[in-house]
């Protein structure tokens, strides 16, 4: 039976930046557990474990906005690479942890991470995982950014592996829409989850790293490499002057021109041609992800559905809970970490 669930105690009262608003949302939930997760999993064992991680992403966020879509992109990093088991964070001695694949290149917010196990380590010693804080850490940012507030369940364990190579699994700026609906099937999310979870990007930058093949190495049909055809001719001359030829770190809005709010202008930008990097485009090349785009992107779909805040809110869990390792028959694959940058 639906359960409607109370939103996250997050306060909209919270110092945060100008323009940073805190709707809250009530979601309707598919009950209060997934699996062994459960909503509230820390109720007796650390009640005051999502507030610890709620106070530590607001502060930050305040300090500094962009750590918060970094946060979001963490969870999706973690999770599409063995699971949600915050193996992302352990750091290698000899670069051959999964954090150092190439893939993971400008991954942030770890320390933040960091920052509110300290702190729950001091409440409550050995009871919240690295792995629930990542996830917490990211619904929170959601919410700090403009996004819906919605419960999510916790009560998972971290995991005891982390290599190099597993990260090559993760999806690409260069996929097309193939390679991007095989690697989110692997994870038994489909089309939908894959344009909801892309819309992540209505908030946060990239650098001109990832632009580079798409502006002046891209394969042509006919053979040799260019730019992408597919790029509108005056976007394609905005995005130059902004990334020239090697340069890495320049670094621009994911959603142009509405980078700051947490809306479906990504999708709108999708559909018009304007998207930044190439696996967002890639979403436009499928009939089925064309339709999904189409569906949240049109100027009524707000008021008569399909609901974009609730959508995203539901894809983020059922991301939150792939290949999740929990106290259950599973638990001797992991544990609790005392420091979440290496294994007990």
């Amino acid at each position: 039976m639906a359960t409607t669930r109370r939103c996250s105690s997050i306060s909209s009262s919270s110092n945060l930046p100008p323009g940073l608003a805190l709707p809250c949302l009530l979601l309707l939930l598919a009950g209060v557990s997934n699996g062994q997760l459960q909503v509230g999993f820390y109720s007796n064992s650390c009640p005051g474990a999502e507030s610890t991680v709620a106070s530590v992403v607001r502060q930050s966020g305040s300090a500094d906005p962009t750590i918060l879509p970094a946060l979001i992109r963490l969870q999706f990093h973690d999770c599409f690479v063995r699971g949600c088991d915050a193996s992302v964070l352990i750091k290698g001695g000899s670069n051959n942890a999964e954090v150092d694949n190439s893939k993971h290149q400008g991954l942030r917010g770890v320390e933040i991470i960091e920052g509110a196990k300290t702190q729950l380590e001091a409440q409550c010693p050995g009871v919240v995982s690295c792995a629930d804080i990542v996830v917490l850490a990211a619904r929170d940012a959601i919410a700090f950014t403009g996004g819906p507030s919605f419960d999510v369940p916790t009560g998972r364990l971290d995991g005891k592996v982390s290599n190099l190579r597993d990260a090559d699994a993760l999806p690409d700026v260069h996929d097309g829409i193939d390679a991007l609906r095989s690697k989110f099937r692997a994870n038994g999310l489909d089309e939908k989850d894959l344009v909801l979870l892309t819309a992540a990007h209505t908030v946060g930058t990239t650098a001109c790293f990832f632009l580079q093949d798409r502006l002046y190495n891209f394969p042509l049909p006919g053979g040799g490499r260019g730019s992408d055809p597919t790029i509108p001719p005056g976007f394609l001359s905005e995005l130059k002057s902004r990334c020239s030829p090697g340069d890495f770190n320049t670094r621009l809005a994911l959603d142009r021109g509405s980078e700051g709010v947490f809306d479906t202008s990504i999708l709108r930008n999708i559909r018009n041609g304007f998207a930044v990097i190439g696996s967002d485009a890639a979403l436009y090349n499928d009939t089925a992800t064309v339709d999904v785009v189409d569906s949240y992107s049109g100027l009524l779909s707000n008021f008569f559905g399909p609901y974009f805040r609730q959508d995203f809110a539901d894809a983020m869990v059922r991301m939150g809970s792939i290949g999740v390792v929990t106290a259950g028959s599973k638990s001797k694959q992991g544990e609790v970490r005392k420091v979440c940058s290496k294994f007990n």
